[in-house]
């Protein structure tokens, strides 16, 4: 199968994955998953269908070229992914769209000065943050904000 015929399907499935993180009101785990059966496999969906997946993945991609190795290296990081951590990863999202714009901020912060620490940093620092004063928190997301986000 050539390259552009594989890209296609996975390019789907992260629109897709993007767009159930973004819903707004999510329908229950159990109507959820009697929904996702009644649904058919990528080859029996319509041409309309497929294409109401793939619309805005391909409106992303045209228009941010700047953004297309990032986009195809996070499909590729996402197909790597075992199944129990894409459900660590799903379940992180939507309680990321559950937080109020601060907090969103402060898991923005709290990423964006974490991401390249080994685990044991990261749990240290996690340790300090809970030893923290509100007082003490709010100082240190000052000094340390939340980078610039679209």
């Amino acid at each position: 199968m050539d390259t552009k015929k594989r890209l296609v399907p996975r390019l789907a499935a992260i629109a897709l994955a993007f767009a159930v993180s973004t819903a707004v009101a999510a329908p229950p785990p159990a109507a959820q998953e009697a929904a996702a059966k009644s649904l058919p496999a990528w080859e029996q969906l319509s041409p309309e269908q497929r294409e109401l997946l793939i619309g805005p993945l391909r409106e992303r991609w045209n228009a941010a070229p700047g953004e297309r190795v990032r986009m195809l290296e996070h499909a590729r990081r996402w197909r790597d992914l075992p199944p129990d951590e894409r459900e660590r990863a799903r379940r992180g999202a939507r309680r990321f769209e559950q937080m109020s714009p601060e907090q969103r901020d402060r898991a923005r912060a709290i990423f964006h000065q974490t991401r390249g620490m080994s685990e044991e940093q990261r749990r240290d620092f996690m340790q300090r943050w809970e030893r923290m004063t509100p007082a003490q928190r709010s100082e240190w997301l000052r000094t340390h904000p939340a980078p610039a986000h679209p």
